[in-house]
């Protein structure tokens, strides 16, 4: 029995394969590699988004960093088609995406990151039409840590995880698990008036066996940060205060020879306060509250050895309350239900052929409905050396619907100009691609074609006294892709590249600049390296090259480097405790990452952890 290559670096799920000689046949195993070598941030603690910063498969743009306000793009998407998924249900804000992001759960309790893109976010995402990342929650186990940290621009932070796993003395195949976390951190900011305050509680309860695992969470999150021209390009120093609750059950059942189901229910809340001046509120100030509760359900469920069915369904009920909307607008019921039939065949005793062919529905109590459709293909060779070559083509259709801000607001005035004639988005993308895997080192790489029909996009007149327009744009994006990944005895590398050109219609000639839509990389490098020359230390180094589409609202260079160090240091002396120095833009790189919004600066930080 041969298996296939296994990298130890974490972050990302891949699916490989196990060749079994002996019965013929190609079993599944889930490894895990990563697309960067860092896996925290640098100006706070640990967040979901936090190692996406230099993940090559998504374009992250944020504003102050990445915790603050991160606007996660997919293959030239903008941030409302990217999803956030856990378990079984998409994580919602029907404000605006730029709250997507806001998840109140300690990263220690998840699992993934995995980026969905083509028929499996078509099958799998909710209100995404171009990408989703996906994450699963882990099985409790009796660890902890402590952390303590401080660093450049009057930077602090403080916390805790502990979590404790039992069997159960009536139920020995059964376990128990609690977990809880805090985390605080504070600074004055990279720049003027970028400064921070983030507070984030959260706990679960876990029962689990060898086939179920059912956890409860509760998690809450406050933050406040402020950036000039956060959202507008008038040059005030604007202001965010941020609350998040989320409540969530998820039950995971594995059943028979490979199948499985998965439900998920949440309820989220979040304010919003926003303040387009700092030193004077009174010129514009709004406050949202959103409410958001939602079922969700996937599985796979396979007939024989031949036929399986995936599948997956979401219902999603939101509402919210406004002082800056017309509110015309305020409550929407989503439901999307996805079935996705599955044939697999054995070619040859090492080639394996799976087909996939079916629908989604996606429909609301306001808008239109659609139905999509999903297809793809893959072909899957093991070597006798373990390595595999795995050929794919898929095409998958997908949809959405604009947020409140797009389509609840007003349409005369205000800072951000609403359409009311906004029709509900559909994509339809087509994918070649090719996955190598040996020994010692993996190779991911992608062709794909998108057509964005009606895509929601803010844009810009320089002659206005509106910060941003809501516009309907039709937009085809051709991209490439490559992720590599080299394991050497003490040394980890990971490189990527990204091609992205697009060409747009957006049918009206009074429009200057694009937010979003067309902010986007036409060339994109990536280099990541981790490095343990000895037990005692440790070096994790990511690098992002770029070279962004021009932007007339863009007042930087279109081309920017940036660097994220880590040094960690395992004193021999002092049991369980490591020390970690940690740089990030260490080449005060001034890039505005969104148009108009200044970029970050310079951040390091000294911190010890002290762990059992």
């Amino acid at each position: 029995m041969v298996r296939a290559v296994h990298f130890t670096l974490p972050a990302l799920f891949v699916t490989c394969s196990l060749f079994a000689e002996e019965a013929n046949n190609i079993e599944q195993i889930t490894v895990e590699v990563s697309a960067t070598a860092n896996k925290e941030p640098v100006g706070t603690f640990d967040a979901p988004v936090s190692n996406l910063e230099y993940d090559p498969r998504v374009d992250l743009q944020s504003r102050n960093m990445a915790e603050a306000q991160a606007d996660v793009t997919i293959r030239g998407g903008i941030f409302e088609n990217t999803g956030f998924r856990v378990g079984s249900s998409t994580l919602f804000d029907p404000q605006s995406g730029h709250y997507f992001a806001e998840i109140p759960i300690a990263p220690q309790m998840l699992a993934g990151p995995a980026v969905l893109t083509g028929a499996d976010n078509a099958l799998y995402g909710m209100n995404s039409s171009v990408g989703t990342v996906s994450f699963g929650w882990r099985p409790i186990t009796s660890t902890g840590s402590a952390s303590l940290g401080v660093g450049s621009n009057s930077f602090n932070l403080q916390s805790i995880h502990a979590a404790h796993s039992q069997k159960l003395e009536s139920m020995p195949d059964w376990r128990l698990g609690f977990e809880g976390e805090y985390s605080h951190s504070k600074s004055d900011g990279s720049i003027k008036n970028g400064d921070h305050d983030f507070e984030r509680a959260s706990a679960r309860i876990q029962l689990a066996s060898d086939t179920s695992q059912t956890d409860l969470m509760f998690g809450k999150q406050a933050k406040f940060f402020g950036w000039p021209n956060l959202y507008t390009p008038f040059n005030f120093n604007e202001t965010e205060d941020l609350e998040t609750t989320l409540v969530m059950l998820n039950h995971k059942h594995l059943y028979g020879a490979s199948n499985t189901f998965e439900v998920t229910g949440y309820y989220r809340k979040h304010n919003d306060h926003y303040v387009l001046s700092r030193e004077n509120p009174a010129i514009f100030e709004a406050f949202h509250e959103t409410t958001v509760k939602s079922l969700g359900l996937s599985g796979r469920h396979a007939l024989n050895t031949a036929y399986a069915i995936n599948y997956s369904g979401q219902f999603i009920a939101d509402s919210i309350e406004s002082t800056s909307l017309e509110n015309n607008f305020t409550s929407r019921n989503y439901t999307k239900l996805s079935v996705l039939p599955e044939y697999t065949t054995a070619l040859a005793t090492d080639k394996q052929l799976t087909v996939r062919a079916g629908v989604a529905f996606d429909n609301t109590n306001r808008d239109s409905s659609d139905t999509s459709f999903i297809a793809d293909a893959s072909l899957k060779v093991v070597n006798q050396n373990g390595s595999e070559h795995t050929w794919y083509a898929s095409y998958a259709e997908a949809t959405q619907v604009p947020g409140y801000t797009a389509i609840g607001g007003s349409e005369t005035g205000g800072l951000f100009r609403s359409n009311y004639n906004l029709e509900r988005e559909t994509t339809d993308n087509l994918e070649l691609g090719l996955l190598i895997e040996e020994q010692t080192w993996r190779l991911d790489s992608a062709i794909f074609y998108r057509k964005d029909k009606n895509l929601t996009d803010w844009t810009y007149r320089f002659d206005a006294t509106s910060a941003r327009f809501a516009n309907p744009v039709d937009i085809d994006t051709l991209g490439v892709e490559f992720l590599a990944n080299k394991s050497f005895d003490t040394t980890e590398l990971i490189a990527s590249y990204t091609y992205l050109e697009k060409s747009e219609d957006y049918g009206a000639a009074d429009i200057d600049a694009s937010f979003y839509a067309l902010n986007y990389p036409d060339h994109r490098v990536t280099l990541g390296a981790v490095w343990q020359p000895m037990d005692v230390l440790e070096l994790r180094i990511d690098n992002e090259w770029r070279k962004q589409h021009s932007n007339r609202l863009r007042r930087s260079s279109d081309e920017a480097f940036f660097t994220q160090l880590t040094l960690k240091f395992t004193p021999a002396q002092l049991e369980n405790v490591f020390i970690t120095l940690a740089a990030d833009n260490i080449w005060d790189e001034s890039f505005e990452e969104v148009p108009g919004t200044p970029g970050r600066g310079e951040q390091y930080t000294l911190s010890a952890t002290y762990s059992w």
